[in-house]
């Protein structure tokens, strides 16, 4: 995809972290973005910076996890700009920690519902939409480091973003399969500095669980506080935006964001085809 201008981008997941930095780039090409997040707070801030920079934005409140409200989200931004040409299903929560027979149905139900039905709902409902248009377009799905390797205590993150790197490339092989115009590419970033060990604070009071949730260990809260230190230090979103656009322009599938996490990703793959047990990729 190389023509931006006056175009039509929807970033779920866009009031901070990396949709965040995904609108501010796109936004400098001159497209049109639409900010979906479920935060009204982080939405209003973001609409209201991206505006007095003289961005054109449109920012709907969504729940990802909710079809219809994702397809409000499409008629919403059919009827402020009449097309849209990039999808970032970006939205996405970090969930709890923790060894996965102690999850309950709740943890479950939340983490699935927008890592990964949030996606399944992206592509439902816009894609449909972009290959009317029979014009270029592109579809960027955004998964996690954590889509590769498979990362101790946790669990259901885990699950989703491997679920969502396979789901990504079957649609790159059926699009490429009709000679679509659709790109797709996949974002597997390492540690980034946003707020997703804190997006409990987004999770609906209907997915919590009973009683509250339990105490930390002492080792649970060592590993969180060390996760919290690594996003911190870790890439900024601007500089995941840039890499994820240079794959839009390029029509590059896989977007790893940290190069030096590549060796744990090949031991991965090793071990499969060697038949051998699997081992911690010692991320965290």
């Amino acid at each position: 995809m190389r023509e931006f201008r006056d175009r039509v981008a929807v970033v779920t997941g866009a009031g901070s972290g990396i949709g965040r930095g995904l609108a501010e780039r796109f936004a400098a090409e001159g497209m049109k973005v639409v900010l979906a997040d479920v935060e009204q707070s982080a939405l209003d801030q973001a609409d209201a910076e991206m505006r007095e920079r003289g961005a054109t934005v449109l920012p709907v409140r969504t729940d990802v996890s909710k079809p219809e409200q994702m397809e409000q989200l499409a008629q919403q931004t059919l009827e402020a700009f009449g097309a849209v040409h990039i999808v970032c299903n970006n939205a996405g929560v970090g969930g709890p920690g923790g060894p996965l027979w102690e999850r309950t149905l709740a943890d479950w139900q939340w983490v699935l519902g927008v890592n990964l039905w949030g996606v399944i709902h992206g592509i439902r409902v816009f894609l449909p939409i972009m290959l009317k248009q029979e014009d270029e377009g592109h579809i960027v799905n955004t998964a996690s480091m954590a889509g590769l390797l498979s990362i101790p205590m946790l669990s259901i993150y885990n699950v989703t973003k491997h679920a969502v790197v396979t789901l990504s490339e079957t649609l790159y092989l059926e699009l490429q399969g009709t000679g679509s115009k659709i790109g797709v590419s996949v974002l597997c970033p390492g540690f980034v500095d946003t707020n997703i060990a804190t997006s409990d604070r987004n999770r609906p009071a209907e997915m919590r669980n009973e009683g509250g949730e339990p105490e930390l260990t002492p080792q649970q809260q060592m590993t969180r506080q060390m996760m919290e230190g690594m996003l911190k230090a870790g890439m900024k979103p601007a500089a995941v935006a840039d890499k994820v656009f240079e794959a839009v322009c390029d029509g590059k599938f896989y977007v790893l964001s940290h190069p030096d996490m590549k060796d744990g990703i090949r031991r991965r793959m090793e071990r499969i085809i060697d038949e051998t047990n699997p081992t911690s990729p010692g991320v965290v």
